[in-house]
């Protein structure tokens, strides 16, 4: 609880406290009156205050106003001895009573999302003549080596050059399950460091981390307002007013007819006393209140399980998602290949591996790096000679003065050398050693490892169709997709491609469903941006993923999309429950207040009641079950 729920609290107990005591008092007229002024003032100066401001900045109807003229009037009906000055406090105190509870929730849900914010470092260590200085991150620049010691938190992203660790990732990812680093690998900021020392050279400014991004992308989530924010917003800038016009016509118009047209007594203090009490009923906190609430505690809870929401609008689309595309490789696979078989050689596998190992060794493609893996030796360059890429096809190269090729069919073609297909799935070298075919390397991607319960996840969470849109080739896509379940693959894409695909399954989809589709690379971030919504990868995704997705998952796990579907599904029945709720409830206590049936003890439950309760229920939207 912060100072300010304190001080609202004291505020609550004291009027309260005041209000009950007065009761064994026997004071009668205008001390009376002013007995009860006091708890009134305790408990509503604000609102008061509020309301004067509304009316002096021409902007009077809100609910500032429609709780200072209920409250106010009904003290006046009171002065006159028609009414009790219990229910003007009551109303007063029980609605501070359901706003302290919007404060709390509200707060419970930025603590939720400042948990998130905790990742951001305040320091990093530069050593600087045996001794570590503490440094701004903003500081550091790219290629700094940093330390970070156990129980501080990666400040910048980078790669270990020394020491081994284990790293805390739960605040980036919503898992509690620790993730080992050494020698070598690529550590993200935000992770804390567990055991040991790392030195970690860096590969970002700290402005362009992966933290930064982070706080970055959830700071700004409420400024993108879903449609039942926005509908909600113009139907209380429309409802204040006329409900105001109408407590007033309820005020004047019957006890006018009565008089002049039928010849009864007026009977203003009971017209104004229901007037009073329709106001109090009409005021739209729980609307108001509740659905940005719901909003912005779905995108927290989210966020818990490692899942950024841009904004409610985006958690609002996702939960209607019914075709799901995704990228292949970094998204359903982790973009790491390896060597599976070696087919048809005519030497040793260990030989054969350390030709093409030498040959791709000037290469950083993965394939090249996948070659070199497995040789599992260093490379020693001195040994290769005239070395020559070929476009599309591979490369030629002399290792030990004994030509070798190490590429595609169509570099075989070129060399005039007769090579074996493969029945296999996967990226296939052939290798020519000295003119003569010398057999084929079998290297695939590895699939990731929640990628087929991630596809079963989708079809329970009401997803109709799963597509795989890819640049790889048609064998390796339709096994991946056979092996994970996906619906319809489309292979040898290019960026263009896939876009021109995403326009065709837009066009072909349900009405109201709508498209989401799931990448990482540069390349996915026209698609990104075309599909109704866009999911990146946010722990090992490129930049340009990253900032043109409306989502962004932080362990690259494809199994939290159904999450995410399920929490924006969650979110948006908790906001039409209150909605229908909310609505309902009051235009029944409406119509019994215009009718005088309804009190002001009514009208208190009609406001604060159904706030609170509204309230209550949209804090559900924080808590998510894990799968």
């Amino acid at each position: 609880m912060n100072k300010k729920q304190k001080k609202m609290l004291a505020r609550i107990l004291i009027s309260a406290a005041l209000l009950i005591g007065l009761h064994f008092l026997p004071f009668t007229g205008y001390v009376r009156f002013l007995c009860y002024l006091v708890p009134y003032l305790v408990i509503g100066y604000d609102i008061l205050i509020k309301a004067l401001k509304g009316v002096k900045n021409r902007q009077p109807f809100d609910e500032s106003l429609l709780m200072a003229i209920a409250t106010i009037g009904a003290i006046a009906i009171a002065l006159t001895g028609d009414g009790d000055y219990t229910e003007a406090i009551a109303v007063m105190l029980f609605y501070q009573i359901g706003e302290w509870f919007q404060s709390y929730a509200v707060g419970k849900s930025r603590r939720n999302i400042s948990d998130l914010m905790d990742i951001r470092p305040d320091y990093a260590n530069i050593e600087t003549d045996g001794k570590l200085e503490q440094i701004d991150p903003d500081e550091v620049e790219i290629g700094s080596v940093i330390v970070v010691q156990p129980g501080e938190k990666v400040p910048i992203d980078g790669i270990v050059v020394e020491g081994s660790s284990t790293l805390n990732t739960s605040a980036l990812t919503g898992e509690s399950l620790p993730r080992d680093a050494e020698e070598g690998d690529e550590v993200i900021s935000g992770c804390i460091n567990m055991t040991g020392v790392l030195k970690i050279k860096t590969t970002k400014e700290f402005g362009e981390s992966t933290v930064s991004k982070i706080l970055d992308l959830v700071e700004n989530a409420s400024s993108r307002k879903s449609r039942s924010e926005e509908f909600i917003t113009r139907f209380a800038r429309i409802y204040t007013p006329a409900v105001v016009y109408s407590a007033i016509a309820l005020a004047v118009l019957p006890p006018l007819v009565r008089m002049l047209a039928l010849g009864l007594p007026a009977d203003w203090g009971t017209w104004i006393y229901r007037a009073l009490t329709f106001l109090v009923i009409s005021c739209p906190c729980a609307l108001v209140i509740s659905i940005p609430l719901s909003f912005f505690a779905g995108i927290g809870g989210a966020s818990n399980a490692g899942v950024l929401v841009k904004g409610s609008n985006y958690l609002e689309t996702l939960s209607k998602t019914r075709y799901v595309v995704f990228d292949k490789t970094g998204t359903l696979t982790q973009g790491v290949f390896e060597v599976n078989e070696v087919h048809h050689n005519e030497m040793d596998r260990e030989q054969l591996l350390e030709y093409a190992a030498l040959a791709e060794s000037a290469s950083s493609h993965p394939i090249s790096r996948s070659l070199q893996r497995a040789y599992g030796k260093e490379i020693d360059r001195s040994r290769v000679t005239d070395i020559r890429e070929i476009s599309g096809n591979g490369v030629t190269a002399k290792v030990d003065g004994i030509e070798v090729a190490a590429g595609n069919s169509k570099l075989m073609d070129k060399l005039g050398v007769q090579w074996i297909g493969c029945h296999q799935a996967g990226t296939i070298i052939h290798m020519a050693v000295d003119g003569r075919y010398a057999g084929h390397i079998v290297i695939s991607d590895i699939e990731k490892p929640h990628a087929r319960e991630a596809i079963r996840a989708l079809r329970a969470a009401g997803v109709e169709r799963t597509i795989m849109l890819t640049g790889d080739s048609r064998k390796v896509a339709e096994h991946v997709a056979a092996d994970l379940g996906i619906d319809e693959v489309h292979a040898e894409l290019l960026p263009g491609d896939k876009v021109d695909k995403v326009e065709e399954l837009l066009a072909r989809k349900p009405e109201k469903g709508k498209l989401a589709f799931v990448g990482d690379g540069i390349n996915d971030a026209p698609v990104l941006s075309r599909a109704d919504i866009g999911i990146a990868m946010g722990a090992m995704g490129s930049d340009a993923a990253i900032e043109a997705a409306d989502i962004v998952l932080m362990d690259d796990d494809p199994l939290k999309i159904a999450k995410a579907i399920r929490i924006s599904r969650k979110c948006l029945r908790i906001v039409y429950e209150n909605i229908w709720f909310a609505i309902g409830i009051k235009l029944i206590c409406l119509v019994l207040g215009a009718v005088g049936i309804a009190n002001m003890w009514l009208a208190i439950f009609a406001d604060v009641g159904v706030m609170i309760i509204a309230v209550l229920n949209a804090i559900r939207a924080l808590f998510v079950k894990r799968l």
